[in-house]
């Protein structure tokens, strides 16, 4: 995975991050932890001009059967796949786009539902620094069967640590609608990620997502969405490898999933 090198802050994003931040607090409500991208984010970026690419896929073993509004998809037996592009702007700066996001449901029918687009920044540190900061901003549209709201985006607080084999992150996600029918207030979820480094290209962990709630009534965890995975991190040649099986329970209703995040090399080899 692609290493940050140290450069000079820039303040003028950090006020542009923080103003994002305000506006989300008190835009009108949130999208669900977005099922299109199962992960923690790390401090992973591209290099200044390069293209990198990860697949997402996931696929819901035992789910929601019914939908909870007009024309939505239940989740039972879905697979979603959605590439994401990246793209290097500075050292640590990164553009992406999920593009597209794609559906096959329980019967085999397959759909495009959905572009989404993100800016990552990882904060400036020297080499050698065990731990890191960011944000990453994501807004985009989503097809109606998937959310009855379809422009929805995302702020999230990047933070993390490696210390021998161990590292573990934690994001705090915030999570607001841009447009739709059925606003509501932001909600907030952390997700966070513990692993240890059996050898140099496989680590075992766990990841957990947790919906604390909307900000007007945080800590309400059992109506909230909850859900843990056990995972393993690897390489093959230049393809990287994040695997997961999950356990869902609070408001999530889907009990079962499987996950995957493929990193596909896509440029020269160093």
């Amino acid at each position: 995975m692609k290493r940050m090198l140290p450069m000079r802050a820039d303040a003028g994003l950090r006020l542009a991050l923080a103003g994002v931040a305000a506006g989300a607090l008190f835009a009108g409500t949130p999208a669900l932890a977005a099922p299109e991208e199962i992960q923690v984010y790390m401090d992973e970026m591209g290099a200044p001009g390069e293209i990198g690419l990860d697949v997402h896929s996931n696929y819901v073993a035992s789910g929601e059967r019914s939908a909870d509004y007009p024309g939505e998809q239940p989740s039972l037996h879905r697979v979603r796949i959605t590439p994401e592009f990246a793209y290097g702007l500075t050292r640590n700066l990164e553009l992406g786009a999920y593009l597209p996001l794609a559906t096959i449901e329980g019967g085999g029918r397959f759909g495009i539902d959905g572009v989404k687009f993100r800016l990552k920044y990882i904060v400036p540190r020297p080499a050698g620094q065990a731990w890191f900061v960011g944000a990453n901003f994501e807004i985009g549209r989503v097809g109606h069967k998937l959310d009855i709201n379809p422009y929805n985006a995302e702020l999230k607080g990047i933070a993390g640590i490696r210390r021998g084999r161990w590292t573990a992150a934690a994001n705090a996600n915030i999570d607001f609608t841009v447009s739709g029918p059925a606003p509501g207030p932001a909600s907030l979820e952390i997700a966070t990620k513990l692993s240890y480094a059996l050898s140099p290209k496989f680590a075992i962990g766990i990841e957990n997502f947790t919906g604390v709630g909307e900000f007007r009534a945080l800590g309400r965890f059992g109506s909230s969405e909850q859900s843990s995975y056990a995972t393993i991190d690897t390489s093959l040649g230049r393809w990287d490898l994040n695997l997961g099986i999950g356990r869902g329970y609070g408001a999530n209703a889907d009990r079962w999933t499987v996950k995957a995040v493929i990193g596909v090399p896509i440029g020269p080899r160093r």
